[in-house]
């Protein structure tokens, strides 16, 4: 179960997904993860592992920080 923390993770990577003009499948292949943790992070059904959190900011060219919100 994702807490409102968790939510706001999820809400800035389909954030960043969205201004980055990607697709879940084409993030995932970017970032080595896949699609369905994409996914289920967005549709807040499983929190980001830190490392998932790690490959996103590297795909998208951020710090982890930026999504995490610190």
């Amino acid at each position: 179960m994702m807490d409102s923390k968790d939510k706001a993770i999820a809400k800035r990577i389909k954030q960043y997904r969205k201004q980055s003009g990607l697709t879940q499948v084409a993030l995932g292949d970017i970032a080595g993860v896949s699609s369905t943790t994409i996914a289920r992070v967005e549709g807040c059904v499983n929190p980001p592992s830190l490392e998932t959190v790690e490959k996103l900011a590297k795909a998208f060219g951020v710090k982890v920080s930026d999504i995490l919100g610190r």
